[in-house]
């Protein structure tokens, strides 16, 4: 057993990972482990090849959607070739992580890695000692524990299909279920969406999240709310059965799972540095420190209500690795986090949420604004659009709001700019940004 000493061992190389190990290594010595792919789930089996897969299928659907107004398109999906489209930006991301690494002299170890004392890590039958170790190993899919779960495949398993199955199942209605349902059924495939209660996305507002389900429906997607199921039978044909409550039966070519995701930890041992976790990941204080104060965890892995993203992850990395070379001695600030979720239309929010706001009224004011007939909007023929800000009753500047429109991405960044910079509508009204554009609508949210 060969034994080495470094100043810090990062374990998992996604973009958190990353980030600490880049902003440490013109310092320290910093070996990094990773189990799976280099790169970590988002660039390569998440959120990337999920854009690259959306870019097109959302380019489908606005041809769609301005047929009536003078495009003449007859659009369809090559699936194969959407997919080689993908393959060709994941396939270099491994290598191309690990090249980097290894150029900024930064160590790595592919392999398991586990705990044999409090500031040791054994991985590939070495022990490598470090005074401060970096936790940043993500989660995994959870698959609903039924007869029949083996049969159930995974949003990894989706990204890599060579071939669209006739008819598919999504069971749950979170983000991903939402985002991969629109994408197979764009591209020609039967699919059902089933959810156990009675609405997706539970995090956003109900009377936006029925907007998607209408919006989804029209463009394929078959919903089944309420429904919890029970078991899946192989059948002899190759196709499964689903089986459910209030007499629900289907049969599908393929079953993924979209019920979200926890950590995986039993296999670090966390319990000899005496660092604890439950199934919604491991306990950290403001300064992203564990029970043990030497060791850290970041990104989806720490059990925290920030939301579980690619650029968070990357947030918490860096400034963890200011902890560790004294540069921080505050606890971690986070800025106003946007989110989106990609569908037929995109449902977005950042900050302050409408109800945080309806239970605050002395605190907030809440604007909803149909805006499909804005000439933004009604440029691209979105119809469907929704703002909704969240107002400060004190200076009337914005913090928070939710957005549904075909172009929620691009809005929600500039408010979540404003929101950040604090700015009231004096300040918006000052700027003179490009015309017409969806910034210049800036003005009228406040």
């Amino acid at each position: 057993m060969e034994n080495k000493q470094v100043d810090v061992i990062i374990i998992g190389a996604g973009p958190g990972g990353l980030a600490a190990a880049y902003q440490l290594a013109n310092t320290k010595s910093v070996l990094v482990i990773e189990n799976d792919l280099w790169g970590g789930t988002c660039p390569n089996r998440g959120c990337d090849p999920k854009k690259m897969l959306y870019s097109v299928v959302h380019t489908k659907q606005q041809a769609a959607d301005l047929a009536s107004v003078g495009l003449q398109s007859d659009s369809k999906i090559d699936w194969e070739s959407m997919m080689a489209f993908k393959t060709s930006y994941t396939e270099k991301v491994p290598s191309g992580t690990l090249d980097g690494l290894k150029s900024t002299k930064i160590l790595t170890e592919h392999g398991q890695a586990k705990f044999i004392d409090q500031d040791t890590i054994m991985v590939n039958e070495t022990n490598y000692q470090a005074k401060k170790i970096i936790i940043a190993t993500g989660l995994h899919p959870v698959t609903p524990e039924i007869p029949g779960s083996e049969y159930i495949h995974t949003s990894t398993d989706f990204l890599s299909m060579p071939h669209l199955p006739e008819k598919i199942a999504f069971l749950g209605g979170g983000f991903v279920g939402i985002e991969l349902a629109n994408i197979a059924a764009e591209s020609g495939a039967e699919v059902h969406l089933i959810q156990h209660n009675h609405q997706i996305l539970k995090a956003y507002p109900e009377e936006l999240t029925e907007q998607l389900v209408d919006s989804m429906t029209k463009h394929g997607v078959n919903f089944h709310f309420d429904t919890e199921i029970s078991s899946i039978q192989e059948k002899a044909d190759g196709n499964y059965e689903l089986t459910g409550n209030n007499d629900f039966n289907l049969e599908v070519d393929e079953v993924f799972t979209s019920m979200g995701r926890q950590p995986e930890l039993d296999s670090l041992n966390l319990e000899i540095p005496g660092v604890t976790f439950d199934k919604r990941g491991i306990q950290v204080n403001a300064f992203m420190e564990t029970a043990n104060s030497n060791v850290y965890a970041i990104g989806d892995v720490a059990n925290k209500s920030i939301p579980k993203l690619t650029p968070v992850a990357s947030f918490e990395g860096a400034y963890v690795a200011d902890r560790i070379l004294s540069q921080s001695d505050e606890p971690i600030d986070y800025p106003a986090i946007p989110q989106v979720v990609y569908s037929s239309l995109q449902l977005a929010r950042t900050g302050v949420t409408p109800q945080e706001a309806h239970d605050n009224p002395d605190m907030y004011v809440v604007k909803t604004a149909k805006a499909g007939s804005w000439y933004t909007f009604n440029r691209i023929q979105d119809s469907n659009a929704v703002i909704v800000t969240v107002l400060d009753k004190k200076n009337n500047t914005i913090v928070g709001a939710t957005v549904l429109s075909k172009i929620a991405d691009e809005i929600i960044n500039y408010l979540t700019f404003e929101i950040n910079q604090r700015a009231d509508k004096q300040a918006v009204d000052k700027q003179i940004l490009a015309y017409p554009t969806p910034a210049s609508d800036l003005t009228y949210y406040l």
